[in-house]
């Protein structure tokens, strides 16, 4: 059975082609986003975890249903724009279903998850550490892709001379493009860490952030 981390985050009906109102649109993804949030509670369910830990991953599924939500009906503007946040509300509530045992900060302008800027070359700041001695470094989101992001505007990171040692504090700075980005665009984006031990990797875990340019 697959790990909720490893969904692409992806929706991948058609449902964004049968119209081109983008109300109308909004609300089908509203609705969307309440109705898969409960296969991932089912997937807390299986998991049989700790009192606590159950509340705790609960807790960010709830919360990402609500930010999601607010985000499509306040943020964004275009039928693109709605898939784009639809789909991060989708991969954020698999990473709260999955757990999140990894110290992850990934920042821009010193905020988490939910951000804003200006167009331009973005600094992405990300900040890790693994556990019991073990080190971080920075992984790969789906085989080859050390990314997943999807955007309004084409959005790409940088990726050469990226830092790939292992390292106790992870603290990297990434270069998100968004040159060619307006305001109003969005760029959802997931960044993976490794936590390993002598080449060995123990575990991973992403962490989403959503771009609203301003």
């Amino acid at each position: 059975m697959a790990m909720p981390m490893d969904c692409d985050g992806m929706r991948t009906d058609d449902a964004s082609e049968r119209t081109d109102n983008v109300d109308e649109y909004r609300r089908t993804c509203i609705d969307f986003i309440e109705d898969i949030s409960h296969n991932y509670e089912e997937w807390v369910d299986y998991y049989k975890l700790p009192e606590d830990e159950d509340k705790r991953r609960r807790v960010g599924i709830h919360a990402t249903i609500t930010r999601t939500n607010e985000w499509i009906a306040k943020v964004a503007q275009s039928i693109k724009a709605v898939d784009v946040v639809m789909n991060d509300g989708i991969q954020k509530m698999a990473e709260s279903t999955a757990g999140k045992p990894l110290e992850i900060g990934v920042f821009i302008n010193h905020k988490s998850s939910y951000t804003e800027t200006k167009p331009g070359i973005i600094d992405v700041v990300v900040k890790a550490s693994g556990r019991k001695g073990r080190k971080a470094k920075l992984g790969f989101h789906f085989k080859n892709d050390r990314f997943r992001i999807e955007s309004t505007c084409g959005a790409y990171f940088d990726e050469s001379n990226l830092p790939t040692d292992e390292f106790e504090m992870l603290d990297i700075h990434l270069k998100l493009h968004a040159e060619n980005a307006k305001q109003r665009d969005v760029i959802s984006f997931t960044v993976t860490v490794s936590e390993v031990e002598n080449d060995v990797e123990f575990d991973r875990r992403g962490h989403t952030t959503i771009v609203h340019l301003v």
